[in-house]
């Protein structure tokens, strides 16, 4: 009787730490999308250059949160294998209302920019988050539990950047203190609500060998059945960015929409990627198995860049959403492969070592595809104006990782019979 009430309870915990975490990850995404629509204006008027022009510098405040949290996020990562999820999981989600604080009231560019540096440093939410869905997962719903935080993400982007565009109507600055807001919100409401998922025997000293970004790298590398994978997952993150980095500058550019039109278009973009992820994974996962379901989900990435880069009318880009969405089914069916592969008291540096290589993609991604974008629609340049440049060349990525993936996981069978 007692055993049966200890299972209970222990179900009951894990229940209430996934509900948390999506919670979490829904708030934090919720006002990172809040601002997006308003950005690209901004910037424009703070530096006072064109929309297309601006992109580069908007890539420059993606680059610039991400070499923070190159820099922060194995410490940070490993701080949570030491000390537990619950306490890193706080400090991130006060760093983030802070940053917004910031950049709510940025005089210049370069205040948004410091704004940045400080949500990277503090932006291991998502790194420990993962982490945590890592403690609470067993063999049978990892993948499903993973899927979570891209419902999260999902639901965060149908909320934010219709918000967002919004809260523009009534000034630019708005939307950044309403961001602000939520984060303090969460931060009280993790505060009184989170338990800790990390069991006192899986904890592990901390090792500033391991909590550095070269270290981190190191500890992947070691991880030699994932090699591939890692290479693979890095490609798809580099060529994401054709559409993260540029989608509101490419649709204003291209389109002429409004900070509201953008918001609504990421809104169906959260839409998609919520029923597909929060919804479809769990069931691709077990028809297709986690290996096909990274291949079609790469196939269809591929199909809807280059749908995105060949639209002419505003419609097009709603209706190519479809295919590039249902590509999501990927990651998480990636990401089940490579936690499979780590021991449990390593899944802490494992997302650290991830969020590690997210961040590299994050620093010169946007700055190739945002440069991509400036170079092709400038036109006092001697060359064809193509602004659907970075679409191409996130395609021909996410195809190679398609085929480093099929590689390494048919050379992992050759070499197991």
């Amino acid at each position: 009787m007692q055993d049966n009430l200890y299972t209970l309870a222990i179900m009951r915990n894990k229940q209430a730490g996934i509900g948390f975490i999506f919670v979490t990850l829904l708030l934090d995404v919720t006002g990172l999308g809040i601002i997006i629509p308003v950005l690209p204006k901004l910037i424009a008027d703070l530096r006072g250059i064109p929309i297309n022009e601006a992109s580069e510098s908007g890539g420059l405040l993606i680059a610039s949160f991400a070499i923070a949290q190159f820099l922060f996020s194995p410490i940070l990562g490993n701080l949570s294998d030491r000390y537990g999820r619950r306490p890193v999981l706080l400090f991130s989600m006060f760093g983030f209302s802070i940053d917004y604080l910031i950049m709510a009231f940025a005089p210049t560019y370069a205040w948004l920019v410091i704004g940045r540096i400080l949500s990277g440093i503090t932006g291991a939410s998502f790194t420990t988050a993962s982490a945590y869905i890592a403690d609470i997962s067993d063999d049978s719903n990892r993948a499903k539990n993973f899927g979570m935080i891209g419902a999260a993400f999902g639901a965060g982007f149908v909320l934010g950047p219709v918000i967002g565009g919004f809260c523009a109507e009534f000034g630019e600055r708005t939307p950044f203190f309403l961001a602000s807001a939520l984060c303090l919100l969460n931060f009280f409401y993790g505060y009184f609500v989170l338990p800790e998922s990390l069991k006192q025997e899986n904890r592990r000293a901390f090792d500033w060998k391991k909590a550095n970004p070269v270290s981190t790298f190191r500890t992947l590398v070691n991880y030699k059945s994932i090699a591939g994978l890692l290479a693979a997952y890095t490609l798809i993150f580099l060529g994401g960015h054709a559409v993260q980095s540029n989608w509101n500058y490419y649709t204003i550019y291209r389109f002429n929409w409004s900070p509201k039109e953008v918001g609504i278009s990421l809104a169906a973009v959260g839409v998609l990627v919520g029923a597909i992820q929060g919804g479809l994974t769990k069931f691709t996962s077990k028809w297709l198995g986690n290996e096909r379901s990274v291949y079609v989900g790469l196939s269809l990435y591929t199909i809807g860049m280059i749908l995105f880069a060949s639209a002419t009318q505003s419609w097009m880009m709603y209706a190519f959403l479809i295919p590039y969405c249902l590509g999501g089914i990927c990651g998480p069916s990636l990401q089940a492969l490579m936690s499979k592969g780590v021991p449990p008291t390593h899944q802490g540096a494992l997302q650290g070592g991830l969020t590690s290589l997210m961040s590299i993609t994050s620093i010169f991604g946007p700055m190739l595809m945002t440069g991509l974008f400036t170079y092709y629609t400038k036109k006092e340049s001697n060359h064809p104006i193509i602004p659907g440049a970075p679409f191409y060349a996130g395609a021909i990525l996410v195809c190679g990782a398609a085929i480093i993936t099929w590689w390494d996981l048919h050379w992992k069978k050759r070499n197991s019979n």
